[in-house]
């Protein structure tokens, strides 16, 4: 980054945070209005006690000055500012040059605009949360893998499936290659999270269930993309290899979630697939 380009990101960071302050009134934070008021919104000496900084530290930074801001003291002005999750995100890109680590999110159900998508798919598709808990599906996708909404809950998850499932093991010819590069992928994620609290319990139950998992878990390998292809085993058809796209979406409530598509590839694997899918 260039000094003119750093020096203008300050300043527009400075204008934001201006002008997430100034909308902000008194009695919405608790404070009193009063009466000698002559500026829309809390002084600045009131934000930074709600954020718990300092208030020369916080005008240095509605001033544009070059001072480093950590990820912590972002989320406290996130809450005290009462900023929005696309806020939060703008605030993030503004004060670092980079996006805001997501918060883990497992919602118990999507929206009707994305459930009616995945049921519009001819074959399996999935949406998930960062930490690969499943929280929506379509038919399809129980053709594969079964029944999903029996799963408790907390074991409905990608990662705990691969080692704990073993119908989902017994399908998956190449089932070491899979979940190594399954694992290295849980890894990345959980590093980039905001609160990596889930993924860790997450790990120490299976490290304590599975291990085999606690062995690849110790390898500490890393991958950007687990799979783009996955290889099913099914009884009386045989292999079928899928091609596999996430794509990442936010719910209009700010949730970022992940909505995998399988289909087929082309040839004997997608005639073998519409004996499975056909269509409607």
């Amino acid at each position: 980054m260039t000094d003119t380009s750093r020096s203008s990101g300050r300043a527009e960071l400075a204008r934001f945070l201006r002008s997430r302050r100034e909308r902000l009134h008194p009695e919405d934070v608790g404070l009193s209005s009063g009466s000698r008021r002559r500026t829309p919104g809390l002084r600045r000496e009131e934000l930074a006690r709600l954020a718990d900084v300092g208030v020369s530290w916080y005008t240095w930074l509605e001033q544009g000055r070059d001072i480093h801001v950590s990820e912590p003291l972002l989320e406290r002005l996130v809450v005290a500012l009462r900023l929005t999750p696309t806020e939060r995100l703008h605030l993030f890109e503004l004060a670092h040059g980079r996006p805001a680590p997501r918060p883990v999110s497992s919602p118990d159900s999507v929206s009707d605009a994305l459930q009616r998508l995945l049921d519009a798919h001819p074959f399996p598709a999935l949406v998930s949360t960062r930490r690969w808990d499943i929280v929506a599906w379509n038919a399809a996708a129980t053709v594969l893998y079964a029944d999903l909404a029996q799963p408790a809950a907390e074991e409905r998850n990608g990662l705990w499936a691969l080692f704990m499932n073993p119908d989902r093991r017994a399908s998956m010819p190449s089932w070491e290659e899979a979940v190594r590069r399954a694992v290295a992928g849980f890894r990345m994620d959980a590093a980039r999270a905001a609160d990596r609290s889930e993924f860790d319990a997450l790990v120490e139950k299976l490290q304590a269930a599975s291990p085999e998992f606690a062995r690849l878990w110790s390898e500490h390998d890393v991958v950007e993309t687990p799979s783009m292809l996955k290889v099913i085993l099914l009884p009386e058809l045989g292999p079928i290899e899928f091609e596999n796209v996430t794509l990442t979406y936010s719910e209009p409530d700010g949730r970022e979630l992940r909505v995998s598509f399988y289909a087929p590839r082309p040839g004997p694997n997608l005639e073998r697939a519409r004996k499975l899918f056909p269509r409607p």
